[in-house]
C-alpha cells in the first residue's frame, strides 16, 4: 500500500471548527491503538466506543455477543456513541474516538457522524495483514475462521469508503498517526502537519 492518504467524501457545509475525529476501519486495523497516539499528539481526549460499552453493560463485547446476540450490542453501540458525541457537543470539547469495527456499516451511522460534524478516517488495511493481526487475538466475537472474515471484511468495505479520509494503515503506529496529522483538517492544528514538518511523532 503506498505510503499516502486519499480524501473520499469531505461533506459539503461541515463546521469549520474540528473536534471530533472518529477512526473506522475493520477488526485488526489498529483503531485502538492510533487513537490513543493521536489523541495525545492533540492534546485532545480519547474514547474507545468498545471499552464504554463493556463499562457500561458491566461484561466484555465477547460475553455481550454470546449471552446477548448482536441485536443487542448495536443498540448498546449507538446509545454510547450519541452520549460520547452529545458530550462533546455539550462540553466543546476536542474529542477522538476509536469505532468498533462494525460501527460504521450500521445504518444512519455515517449521516449521524457528518450531522455532529465529525470527521471519520478509515484506517485501511490489507486483509493479509488484517487477518494475521486478528488471528493471535481472543476478543474478536466475529472472527471465526478466514472465510467469515474475508466475508464480512468485503460486506464492510463499501461503509468504510463513505468515510472522509482513507488512510493507509499497515506500519507501525506512529507512522500511521503522522499520515492523519498530515490530512488538510490537521493542517493549522496544534500537533498538526505543521509541527510534524519539525519533528516526528513519538509512540
Amino acid at each position: 500500500m503506498p505510503d499516502t492518504f486519499s480524501p473520499l467524501t469531505l461533506a459539503a457545509g461541515r463546521p469549520p471548527l474540528l473536534r471530533v475525529v472518529c477512526l473506522a476501519g475493520f477488526m485488526g486495523s489498529g483503531k485502538t491503538t492510533v487513537g490513543p497516539l493521536l489523541a495525545r499528539q492533540l492534546g485532545w481526549r480519547f474514547e474507545d466506543l468498545d471499552t464504554r460499552i463493556e463499562e457500561h453493560a458491566g461484561i466484555s463485547v465477547p460475553a455481550i455477543f454470546e449471552r446477548l446476540g448482536e441485536p443487542a450490542f448495536r443498540q448498546m453501540e449507538n446509545q454510547q456513541l450519541d452520549a460520547v458525541l452529545g458530550r462533546a457537543a455539550e462540553l466543546r470539547e476536542p474529542l477522538v474516538v476509536a469505532l468498533g469495527g462494525g460501527t460504521y456499516a450500521q445504518p444512519d451511522r455515517a449521516g449521524r457522524l457528518r450531522s455532529a460534524g465529525a470527521v471519520v478516517i478509515w484506517l485501511d488495511c490489507p486483509a493479509e495483514l488484517l487477518l494475521a493481526r486478528c488471528a493471535t487475538m481472543g476478543n474478536r466475537p466475529l472472527f471465526r475462521d478466514e472465510a467469515s472474515f474475508r466475508n464480512l471484511l468485503a460486506t464492510r468495505l463499501p461503509f468504510y469508503a463513505l468515510a472522509d479520509y482513507r488512510v493507509a494503515a499497515d506500519d507501525e503506529p506512529a507512522r500511521v498517526v503522522e499520515r492523519i496529522l498530515a490530512l488538510p483538517p490537521f493542517e493549522h492544528l496544534p500537533g498538526g502537519a505543521e509541527e510534524l514538518s519539525s519533528r516526528r511523532v513519538k509512540s
